[in-house]
């Protein structure tokens, strides 16, 4: 989340609005957003039943209980775009690649990506 947050001003120059999401309480959520210095908004206390239609993928472990491994997406106007799932830290949706394709999507005389979101753990 910090990386889209320290390319804010090219995603704003883009037409690109950020969201991010969170299994975490409010408070903790907060003190995770004011720690990254987060300026786009975070929705926390994310449940099973809220993201069940995004066919999450959940792991199971002794030290962490059962948990949500991320999701990110792009979407137009309620049309996805473009989507990514992860097992663990490794294949997160990368902004530098994220602004490339909206810029390919402008070159191309198609309308702009309006959302970005993001589910993290």
């Amino acid at each position: 989340m910090a990386a889209y947050q320290a390319n804010m001003d090219e995603l704003q120059q883009l037409g690109v609005s950020v969201l991010g999401g969170t299994v975490e309480d409010r408070e903790t959520a907060a003190g995770m957003a004011g720690e990254l210095g987060l300026s786009f908004p975070i929705a926390y206390g994310v449940t099973p039943d809220s993201v069940e239609s995004l066919a999450p993928w959940w792991t199971k472990d002794e030290r962490h209980g059962r948990y949500l491994q991320p999701m990110e997406f792009l979407l137009r106007r309620g049309v996805v775009l473009g989507s990514m799932y992860a097992s663990g830290p490794i294949g997160r949706m990368d902004v530098e690649e994220a602004t490339a394709f909206i810029r390919n999507r402008e070159r191309r005389k198609r309308p702009a990506v309006t959302a970005i979101c993001e589910s993290h753990v």
